[in-house]
């Protein structure tokens, strides 16, 4: 009997270590996280511009940790941020952030590798447009890396084992610079990015030879207002952090190149950039960026926010 009991409240330990928190914060000032992910096995990773690191928060953890650190193998500000399991791979876009002055050197934006295991580096790749923007990544099943260059509205692709990206869609087809391309997901055969400034979620066919098909913009039965990251949620679904209204959690349900769009929740003041699924949970990150261009005041300068992502239950796809 005792040692059932023991198997017992071990058994139950484990369970509870491993229970996703509430919340998961970033210690630190300035921090300005823009982006996480998650593993399978529910840790966490959050790329930051304002401290250029890669943190990290263990399965089960409240409070992520610095992992990789500034400057690794010439890492910048980290934008996007994307775990594959499949190849054991920590994908980072890293880049200069608008805010930074002109005249300072601004090496190439670029889409780096990681071990995401150890955070040792696996080689970098800078992006193909001149004055482009590493912005967020998507992997497809096949193991092509697809990210989007914000600054060029163009989406890129390493296929597996290749050494240099390539540009993939784009020439227009998501609309003129200034659009502000930005979160990416890979839903079966098709690649889904939206667009920040203009509102708009995008479809993009990957033919049989890997080409891009013909860029369809969704049909939603709502707009979405200033769409940020975004995350695959089953086989035909995404979760969607929208800037607009005060910030808002999202499920868009598509159907061919129409998408159902329902709110999962509202009241995201900080500015919700970036979401990711533990479980059945969804981590909504706020990367209180309109801190980074002026000084807090009044309520904001007195009580600071912690920055950190918070949970809210989404259930199974």
């Amino acid at each position: 009997m005792r040692s059932a009991i023991v198997c017992f409240l071990a058994a139950a330990t484990t369970a509870f270590a491993a229970t996703p928190p509430a919340a998961i914060t970033i210690p630190g000032e300035k921090i300005f996280p823009e982006s996480l992910t998650s593993a399978a096995d529910g840790t966490v990773f959050i790329g930051s511009i304002g401290a250029r690191t890669i943190w990290r928060a263990k399965p089960g953890s409240a409070k992520a940790e610095s992992w990789i650190a500034p400057g690794t193998d010439g890492l910048q500000s980290i934008f996007g941020v994307l775990a594959d399991d499949r190849s054991g791979t920590l994908w980072a876009c890293s880049g200069t952030f608008v805010g930074a002055p002109a005249s300072q050197p601004r090496p190439p934006s670029a889409l780096y590798a990681f071990d995401l295991k150890t955070g040792a580096s696996k080689g970098h790749y800078p992006l193909p447009t001149a004055g482009a923007f590493c912005n967020d990544i998507a992997v497809a099943a096949d193991g092509t890396a697809y990210a989007t260059d914000t600054n060029n509205m163009e989406v890129v692709r390493l296929k597996k084992g290749a050494k240099a990206l390539e540009m993939w869609a784009g020439n227009g087809a998501f609309g003129a610079k200034g659009g502000v391309l930005d979160g990416i997901s890979v839903l079966g055969d098709r690649v889904l990015v939206n667009a920040l400034a203009t509102s708009k979620l995008f479809s993009v066919p990957i033919q049989k030879d890997g080409a891009a098909g013909t860029v369809v913009e969704v049909k939603l039965n709502r707009p979405i207002e200033r769409p940020d990251g975004m995350r695959a949620f089953g086989k035909s679904g995404l979760l969607v952090v929208e800037g607009g209204s005060g910030g808002r959690l999202s499920r868009v349900q598509l159907k061919g190149d129409e998408g159902t769009s329902a709110t999962v929740k509202e009241g995201y003041p900080l500015g919700p950039v970036a979401v990711t699924v533990v479980g059945t949970s969804a981590y909504v990150l706020e990367g209180q960026l309109a801190s980074m261009f002026r000084p807090p005041t009044g309520a904001e300068a007195a009580a600071p926010k912690p920055f950190a992502a918070t949970a809210v239950e989404v259930g199974k796809p």
